[in-house]
């Protein structure tokens, strides 16, 4: 198989799993959002695919898992909110969890409050409703970066880096 479509086939499957598992709500938020397993997979892609590849499989992946699970609103700030994150992380280190992308968490979390912030500001007309919001996106990307934290370091263990 060449490297391209290697590269393609990984793409898709992280794309797969973004969506699946954003549809995966394990809370839901009391300003209608939902802690999710989603993102998980889009730092996964930033850490395992070259970026154009790892920003479509984020894009996709988040767009998607938005739209099947009825939050139609927020597909369009989802897509460029999940390629932007996707772009904190790096595939050219030999590990998944490497100090530059335990470092990447904290730009991740930005942009996901600071994107969600912008994108409830404009679907609610309410900076209320967008400040409110600011606390539960946190609560988001800290469980992601959690959940990252411990998967990174099983697959390290496991030498998958080296594999794909």
């Amino acid at each position: 198989m060449s490297k391209k479509l290697r590269r393609l086939v990984m793409a898709a499957l992280l794309a797969a799993l973004t969506a699946a598992l954003t549809m995966v709500h394990i809370v839901q938020l009391p300003n209608g959002g939902f802690v999710h397993l989603g993102d998980l997979f889009v730092y996964l892609a930033g850490c395992l695919l070259p970026t154009p590849y790892a920003m479509a499989a984020a894009a996709i992946g988040g767009g998607l898992g938005d739209l099947l699970s009825g939050a139609p609103a927020y597909v369009l700030p989802t897509v460029m909110v999940k390629a932007c994150i996707a772009l904190c992380f790096s595939a050219k280190k030999e590990k998944i969890l490497c100090p530059r992308n335990a470092l990447a968490l904290l730009p991740a979390a930005a942009l996901t409050m600071g994107g969600y912030f912008l994108a409830d500001r404009v679907i609610s007309s309410s900076w209320r409703a967008a400040l409110l919001s600011l606390p539960l996106n946190l609560l988001q990307a800290a469980c992601s970066a959690a959940l990252f934290a411990l998967l990174g370091f099983a697959m390290d263990r496991a030498g998958v880096k080296r594999r794909v």
